[in-house]
């Protein structure tokens, strides 16, 4: 038995003990998951971004909780990797069931596309009236650079063993065959996601999929009359109203702040070779976020 377990008996024996009781009382609590940011595995991004390797043991740690009665998520996220949203969302689900605990969401400004992917790891959904929801598809964006380095004679040299794998090159003429190739993966994604929705949303989604999954996004208000969200709601009243006004809320964040992260090797490291990567990865994110308005 760990050390943890052993205190948290204690503190429940030790709870009804007369006159010292309440200094041991534990009262019931809801874990609190913040996912904020552009869903993605470029760990070596500075900013905030969501993947399977941050949260893992976070998410862990939360459904251990001593007295949990519910996991909530607090989402705020426009989208991105359709993989690591899914492990996340399905991560969140084994533990659900494995523990037999509860999970609600709480929107934020977006859960869209990933985000929204996210969302449908809890039982209920809930956001604000201005939320923006949905975006139950997939986008792939890229530029082409092809007249670029003819106007200034630049020669593109690029060797491959497969024939497929230069595929979408951004320096070479856009080729019917392979815009074909993209769209049957978005195709295969997109009806993961879509099954995902219908999933865990069940009778909850009014509608035929022209209607719910072309990619549409909504406000709280038509997102509750299709089924996409449960309500709208803020944790704090939510958690009250739904476990009793002496409810604990206990966040859950990532260990590394900005100062830490920034002193770290790892953004040492970024600061001096990554300069690049970290503008394109900055006006990548930035394009998602405007999408919306953000």
């Amino acid at each position: 038995m760990s050390f943890k377990k052993k205190w948290c008996e204690f503190c429940e024996y030790a709870s009804t003990a007369p006159v010292v009781g309440g200094i041991f009382k534990s009262s019931d609590k809801v874990a609190v998951i913040r996912l904020s940011g552009i869903i993605t595995d470029q760990s070596s991004r500075r900013g905030q971004t969501i993947s399977y390797a941050k949260y893992d043991h976070l998410i862990e740690q939360a459904f251990d909780l001593h007295r949990v009665r519910a996991v909530a998520l607090v989402i705020n996220s426009p989208g991105g990797s359709p993989a690591q949203s899914s492990l996340i969302g399905q991560h969140i689900r084994n533990l659900a069931e494995e523990k037999d605990i509860p999970v609600y969401a709480f929107v934020e400004d977006v859960a869209a596309s990933g985000g929204y992917w996210l969302a449908c790891a809890a039982d209920e959904i809930y956001a604000q009236d201005s939320s923006i929801l949905g975006s139950i598809g997939v986008i792939a964006s890229m530029f082409g650079f092809q007249e670029l380095i003819a106007r200034y004679g630049i020669e593109r040299r690029l060797y491959t063993s497969g024939k497929e794998k230069s595929m979408l090159d951004p320096f070479q003429d856009e080729k019917p065959a392979d815009v074909k190739r993209l769209k049957a993966l978005q195709s295969d994604i997109h009806d993961l996601f879509k099954d995902w929705v219908r999933e865990r949303r069940g009778d909850k989604l009014k509608g035929d999929d022209k209607s719910l999954f072309e990619g549409q996004i909504w406000t709280a208000a038509p997102a509750i009359e299709n089924g996409i969200i449960d309500g709208v709601a803020e944790i704090k009243s939510f958690c009250k109203k739904t476990f009793g006004d002496d409810i604990k809320l206990k966040e859950f964040g990532l260990d590394k702040g900005l100062i830490a992260s920034l002193l770290s090797g790892d953004a040492k490291l970024s600061f001096t070779s990554g300069l690049a990567d970290d503008f394109i990865g900055a006006l990548q994110e930035k394009m998602i976020w405007s999408r919306y308005g953000l």
